[in-house]
């Protein structure tokens, strides 16, 4: 007869970190993931096991910081790899072929990382309160091809890319609940990294570009449109939507090529970030934003939790505390 502390033993044993976050056998797909947030997500998902194949639009790039990691797994014994595959995220031909690719390498795919991101088409803030001046900063000096490229690129390939992927996602359906005997350890997922400018009414907090900030509104809705949509199949749409990270989009020219990690020295963004930053003893950055770990942490979640649908989860700091938004 089984005592309740065996009963108890065996909870505990199921509750325990190293279980819940154990990502052998997941396979993900990072958009954008061979640098600046993708990355965070990419490396956090190696540490724990899991196949991640990143995308990016130069393939020796790409190949140059999977192979720092790879190695470090192979050091550490880790069962984690890294991938890269060269794509175009903004093409519906591309996504065609990404999945394509994909699926030539592995049965099934676990989790789609919609990452991949650009800023483009800021303004400078008018210094005078007239028409002129208005007309001067947000018109003149934005341009067509901003606004096109940010949401192909922003917005539009998310679309194309979820779609494009859904077989691979429904082919782990079925391995999953077969392997694990009918249980649901990893649900399938499409997770959309959006923007805390999907909800603020501040640009300040957008790099001052509305191309940016309208296509993080359109992804952040598209969401949970889509996870609605997809309920028949069984296959998630939540969100991630970072304030400020250090990357190369929001610290251009700082990056390491190897680990596809960037740099600041100095905090000189216009918005407001009430938390403190991890300490840099703990992987955190020098001056300002959110770690490495804040966002690791946050795709374990994602991937380990099959009861969240739907939704975006805000990691801002704080951010949109003090200035205004619809979040």
């Amino acid at each position: 007869m089984t005592s309740t502390s065996d009963e108890a033993a065996k909870i505990i044993e199921h509750l325990d970190a190293g279980k819940i976050f154990d990502l052998k056998g997941v396979v993900a797909v990072v958009t954008g993931g061979g640098s600046g947030i993708g990355m965070m997500i990419s490396s956090t998902l190696v540490a724990n096991g899991a196949t991640v194949f990143i995308i990016g639009p130069i393939q020796a790039d790409l190949d140059k910081v999977a192979a720092s990691y790879n190695e470090a797994a192979e050091k550490t014994k880790r069962l984690g790899r890294l991938y890269g595959i060269e794509g175009d995220v903004r093409k519906k031909s591309e996504a065609k072929r990404l999945a394509e690719e994909i699926g030539k390498r592995t049965p099934y795919i676990t989790a789609l990382f919609n990452n991949a991101g650009i800023l483009e088409g800021s303004f400078k803030k008018p210094t005078e309160a007239k028409a002129s001046a208005f007309v001067e900063a947000y018109f003149d000096d934005v341009s067509e091809e901003s606004f096109d490229n940010t949401l192909r690129t922003n917005a539009f390939g998310p679309y194309w890319l979820t779609f494009a992927f859904l077989p691979l996602l429904e082919k782990w359906k079925e391995h999953n609940y077969k392997a694990e005997g009918g249980t649901r350890e990893f649900a399938p997922q499409v997770v959309m990294t959006s923007s805390m400018n999907g909800w603020t009414k501040d640009p300040a907090t957008a790099g001052f570009s509305y191309p940016y900030l309208f296509s993080k509104s359109a992804i952040g809705h598209a969401t949970s449109s889509l996870a609605h949509e997809l309920l028949p199949l069984g296959i998630r749409v939540n969100g991630i939507a970072p304030g400020l990270f250090v990357s190369n989009m929001s610290t251009p020219g700082n990056i390491d090529a190897n680990l596809g990690i960037s740099h600041h020295s100095e905090y000189d963004f216009s918005f407001q970030i009430p938390a403190r930053p991890l300490p840099a003893s703990l992987g955190g950055p020098k001056n300002a934003g959110g770690s490495n770990r804040d966002m690791g942490s946050l795709a374990l979640f994602l991937i380990s939790n099959w009861y969240v649908n739907g939704e975006t989860v805000l990691i801002d700091g704080g951010t949109l505390l003090l200035h205004p938004s619809s979040y």
